[in-house]
């Protein structure tokens, strides 16, 4: 029997009586493909990936509920777009379309058309932020496994990402910065892709184009961070000539304004008399909103109607400004624990292939991932204006690519003692900003810091003695280098994933006593706690009635950075005769009127919008709203005895408003908060 005979296909008789081969099915080859990968590959790379993809879903996913409603502000306004396509469009605070949030409106739409699907309650909303979440390790694996070859360079920034404290917090959040963080890392592939394809360049730069667009249309100028290395990569790696990349790159541009434009577009143009107040914004404008609150006031601290405003002498409401803001006590335990290893093998990896062209993809790979990490950490660390410590989740795939790329450089260049002592330098570097994270959190597996240490450590040394020791030593050491790396994050990442998390400022990981932003810093919103204590895990019980089930007993207000509470007396009181009116209550500030709104899924008024402070509606609406028999109940700010309001300045108009119900109609008291009918008229 010949070799031919041994692999040819099997024979089967077709009607004819002649025999013909058996060919699988797509179905059976599709299969096979995906279960076994790439042929070149490990037979291990694809199980490998499987189970990073499932143990991040898991990671994300495992009591999610837990967190009820999250971020009530955007929950409210994910409830209103269920209710009301226009709701939708805009990203409104309410059904009713009284005042919308205080950015573009498309994080909001995953989760409104969930809850559409599947009703209201904390999984229907929160579990497209997970999937985005798992979508994005896979994403980032793909794109950094391209830029070195290497599947399990790509598997390592691929858990290098689902693993970073920060990360797991957001995508189990209902804050913008998932679908952010999915589109950039997808504008990065496409930009990837169009230097790898000078054929196809432009279609795929258009791509890039129109993802960053939509990334501005999830958290406005942000989005734009990503822009200067991803211009720089294509200009210094892609293949065509230098006039032509240009022209490139202004296609490119142009998809970025369509994609990010229209909305913006349709906003400006649209009668403002029919459409809600935009929230954030003094003047009813979305431009305003663009360019000040959400744009240049961020790095200026010039936020006209923020509460707290910005930071003078380095420090101020939002934290101290400066290059080692991202080690701060705060911010530290969040994201740096491989942000000083991301920042050296960033240097040696460009060193090793100085010799390289410039269209080598592993250059392109730290060039660009680079560039986002230089770019977006230096922009953090000096921005005066609103700064949370969540927001450095935009810092985890580029950190996680460096490294990954950068190890993977190193690697290659294993018989190099500069190599050798790099890499040591670099995973002792690791060891000892774990151990000095850890220890911030005194009681929180306070052991551990010392095993990451010592294991850092003595890796690193066998790691320059590595030809003296037998391969089965160094598989050891490779398994102690992983644990040097990723204990202490995981160690994070778990207890994050085990914690509810509620309020506008949630942070991962343990307590380390510190917070920024005048509301406690850690979830659970305004006033924190005592000291050493999680404030989600003092509101939990309350902010974990999902799904429009209310408390019995006392209801709350909220404040400026945590959600309203209802009780079922407050419910009850809310929904008697509730089609009579456009908004069954009204409130000051959005959070507070947002826990009654998720109670009884009916719209609620936010009066001043998140801070309070914007001035929608004026008294004189407002007092047309009553008038008109459109207003139900005012619900009174426990601030200054119902006056004010979270954020309202003494003469804002939301005090105004407080002012006028007050004096005019006559209070009651249900569950302990201070209600007015404002149906009966004037008293």
């Amino acid at each position: 029997m010949n070799q031919t005979t041994l692999i040819a296909p099997p024979l089967e008789r077709g009607a004819t009586g002649a025999e013909a081969p058996v060919r699988p099915g797509r179905s059976a080859t599709w299969l096979a493909r995906t279960l076994r990968g790439r042929p070149d590959d490990s037979p291990l790379v694809r199980p490998a990936l499987m189970a990073l993809l499932v143990a991040s879903g898991l990671l994300y996913l495992w009591g999610l509920g837990a967190s009820g409603w999250a971020n009530s502000f955007y929950s409210a306004a994910v409830q209103a777009g269920s209710e009301s396509w226009k709701a939708f469009f805009f990203g409104s605070s309410d059904a009713a379309n009284s005042i919308t949030v205080d950015k573009t409106p498309m994080a909001l739409w995953p989760m409104a058309l969930s809850v559409r699907l599947f009703g209201l309650s904390s999984w229907s909303m929160l579990a497209p932020q997970a999937l985005m979440g798992v979508g994005s390790v896979g994403l980032l694996y793909v794109t950094v496994r391209r830029s070195t070859s290497n599947a399990w360079a790509g598997l390592f920034a691929g858990a290098v990402l689902a693993l970073t404290p920060v990360a797991v917090l957001m995508f189990r959040f209902n804050n913008p910065d998932a679908l952010l963080t999915l589109l950039l890392i997808a504008a990065v592939y496409a930009t990837i892709r169009a230097i790898e394809s000078p054929e196809r360049a432009v279609r795929w730069l258009v791509l890039g184009g129109t993802l960053v667009g939509l990334a501005f249309l999830t958290k406005m100028m942000q989005a734009f961070l990503v822009l200067p290395p991803l211009v720089m990569v294509y200009l210094v790696a892609a293949t065509p000539p230098f006039g032509r990349r240009i022209l490139h790159l202004l296609a490119a541009f142009g998809s970025m304004i369509l994609a990010a434009g229209w909305w913006i577009a349709i906003v400006e143009l649209w009668p403002a008399s029919s459409r809600p107040y935009i929230g954030g914004s003094q003047n009813n404008s979305i431009l305003e909103l663009t360019l000040g609150y959400n744009g240049f006031g961020r790095l200026n601290g010039n936020e006209v109607g923020s509460v707290g405003g910005g930071n003078t002498a380095g420090g101020g409401n939002w934290g101290e400004t400066g290059l080692l803001r991202m080690f701060s006590s705060e911010i530290g335990g969040q994201i740096a624990w491989l942000l000083p290893a991301a920042l050296a093998l960033l240097v040696l990896g460009l060193w090793f292939l100085r010799s390289a062209g410039r269209t080598d993809q592993r250059i392109v790979g730290l060039v660009v991932w680079g560039g986002w990490l230089v770019v977006t950490a230096l922009t953090f660390s000096l921005m005066a204006g609103i700064f949370h410590a969540y927001y450095t989740v935009a810092l985890a795939p580029a950190i996680a690519a460096v490294v990954a790329i950068g190890a993977a450089v190193l690697w290659d260049h294993r018989e190099s003692l500069v190599a050798t002592l790099g890499a040591a330098f670099v995973i002792a570097m690791t060891a000892a900003m774990s151990f000095t994270l850890l220890g911030r959190s005194a009681d929180f597996l306070p052991w551990l810091k010392y095993v990451v240490l010592v294991t850092g450590v003595v890796s690193a040394v066998l790691l320059v003695l590595h030809r003296m020791l037998p391969r089965r030593a160094m598989l050891a050491v490779a398994g102690a280098i992983l644990i040097t790396a990723l204990a202490g994050p995981t160690a994070y990442a778990v207890d994050t994933a085990s914690t509810p998390h509620t309020g506008s400022i949630p942070s991962a990981g343990p307590s380390t006593g510190s917070s920024v932003g005048g509301g406690g810093g850690r979830a659970g919103g305004a006033g924190g706690g005592p000291t050493g204590q999680r404030p989600a895990q003092q509101g939990q019980a309350q902010q974990g009635q999902a799904g429009g089930q209310a408390n019995q007993g006392q209801g709350t207000t909220g404040g400026l950075l945590s959600g309203s509470e209802s009780t079922d007396a407050i419910d009850a009181l809310l929904t008697a005769d509730s089609g009579s009116y456009t908004w069954v209550a009204a409130a000051v500030g959005a959070n507070t009127a947002a826990g009654y709104q998720l109670a009884t899924e009916l719209p609620v008024m936010s009066i001043g919008g998140f801070n309070g402070s914007d001035p929608s509606p004026t008294l004189e609406r407002f007092q047309q709203n009553v008038a008109d028999g459109e207003v139900h109940y005012f619900i009174a700010s426990t601030d200054a005895g119902g006056r004010g309001g979270p954020g309202a300045s003494s003469t804002g108009t939301s005090s105004q408003i407080s002012t006028w119900v007050s004096e005019s109609f006559t209070a009651q008291t249900v569950d302990g908060v201070t209600v007015y009918d404002l149906s009966g008229g004037i008293q």
